[in-house]
C-alpha cells in the first residue's frame, strides 16, 4: 500500500493491461476511433473502443468586478445551448496549451488577460476517451476585438459576465453541466477560497492527449 497526497491509504492493482491487436474504424480532423483487443485479468480479453482526441483547453477568466467570462453555445449532440467557459481545441502544431488558451479566449470572448494559471486539469470520460482538458484562471481582463465567427455554431454564441458566486450557484443548481465549466469554476473557488495554490503554467500535464496528434504529424 502507499499513500496519496491527502493521507488517504490505496492499494494498486498489479495486472497490465496489454494491447493484444488494434484496428482504425475512422480518422478524421480532429478525432479518430480505433477498436483495440485488451489481455484481461485472468486471461481472457475485451474489445474497448477508443475516440482518440487532440486534447483542449478551457479559461475562468474573471474581472475586476468579480464576474467570470461564461458563453451561452448551442451544442448539436445535446440539443440544446449550454453554459460554458472559453475553449478550443489543441490544434495549432507546436502551439503550447497556454498560448491556445490565450487565443481562445481572445478569439470567442474578444478577451485578453494579463496574469494566468492552472487550475485542474480533466480526464473529460476516460471509459471510451483519451481526452484531456487543461483549464486555466486568467485574471488582468482587457477588452480586444473579436474575430467575426461565421457559418457554424460560434456564430451564435453569446458572451456573458457572470457574478462568480453566482456561477458557482448555476454549477450546484444544476444549470451549468459542461464539463470544463463544473471543474473550473468549483476548482477556481477552492483556489480563491485558499484551500491549495493555482499551478504555474507550464505544469506537468501528464495526461495530455498524444496519440492522434501523432497520427496528424503535430
Amino acid at each position: 500500500m502507499d499513500k496519496t497526497g491527502s493521507g488517504v491509504e490505496r492499494t494498486n492493482g498489479e495486472h497490465e493491461f496489454t494491447t493484444l491487436a488494434s484496428e482504425d474504424v475512422y480518422v478524421g480532423t480532429i478525432l479518430a476511433l480505433r477498436a483495440d483487443e485488451v489481455g484481461m485479468p485472468g486471461g481472457g480479453h475485451a474489445r474497448r473502443e477508443v475516440v482518440e482526441h487532440l486534447g483542449a483547453v478551457a479559461v475562468v477568466a474573471i474581472d475586476e468586478q468579480d464576474r467570470v467570462v461564461l458563453l451561452h453555445q448551442y451544442r448539436y449532440p445535446v440539443g440544446r445551448r449550454l453554459w460554458e467557459l472559453p475553449a478550443g481545441l489543441l490544434d495549432v502544431a507546436g502551439e503550447e496549451p497556454v498560448r491556445t488558451a490565450r487565443r481562445e479566449l481572445v478569439e470567442e470572448a474578444g478577451i485578453a488577460a494579463t496574469d494566468w494559471s492552472v487550475l485542474v486539469d480533466v480526464v473529460s470520460s476516460p471509459g471510451f476517451t483519451d481526452e484531456s482538458i487543461r483549464i486555466f484562471l486568467a485574471t488582468g481582463l482587457s477588452d480586444v476585438d473579436r474575430p467575426e465567427a461565421v457559418g457554424d455554431e460560434e456564430a451564435d454564441l453569446v458572451v456573458h459576465r457572470v457574478p462568480f458566486d453566482e456561477a458557482v450557484d448555476m454549477v450546484l443548481a444544476g444549470e451549468i453541466v459542461n464539463a470544463p465549466a463544473v471543474s473550473g469554476l468549483l476548482a477556481a473557488k477552492a483556489v480563491r477560497d485558499g484551500a491549495r495554490p493555482a499551478r504555474p503554467v507550464d505544469a506537468e500535464w501528464r495526461d495530455r492527449p498524444q496519440r492522434f496528434r501523432r497520427r496528424l504529424g503535430r
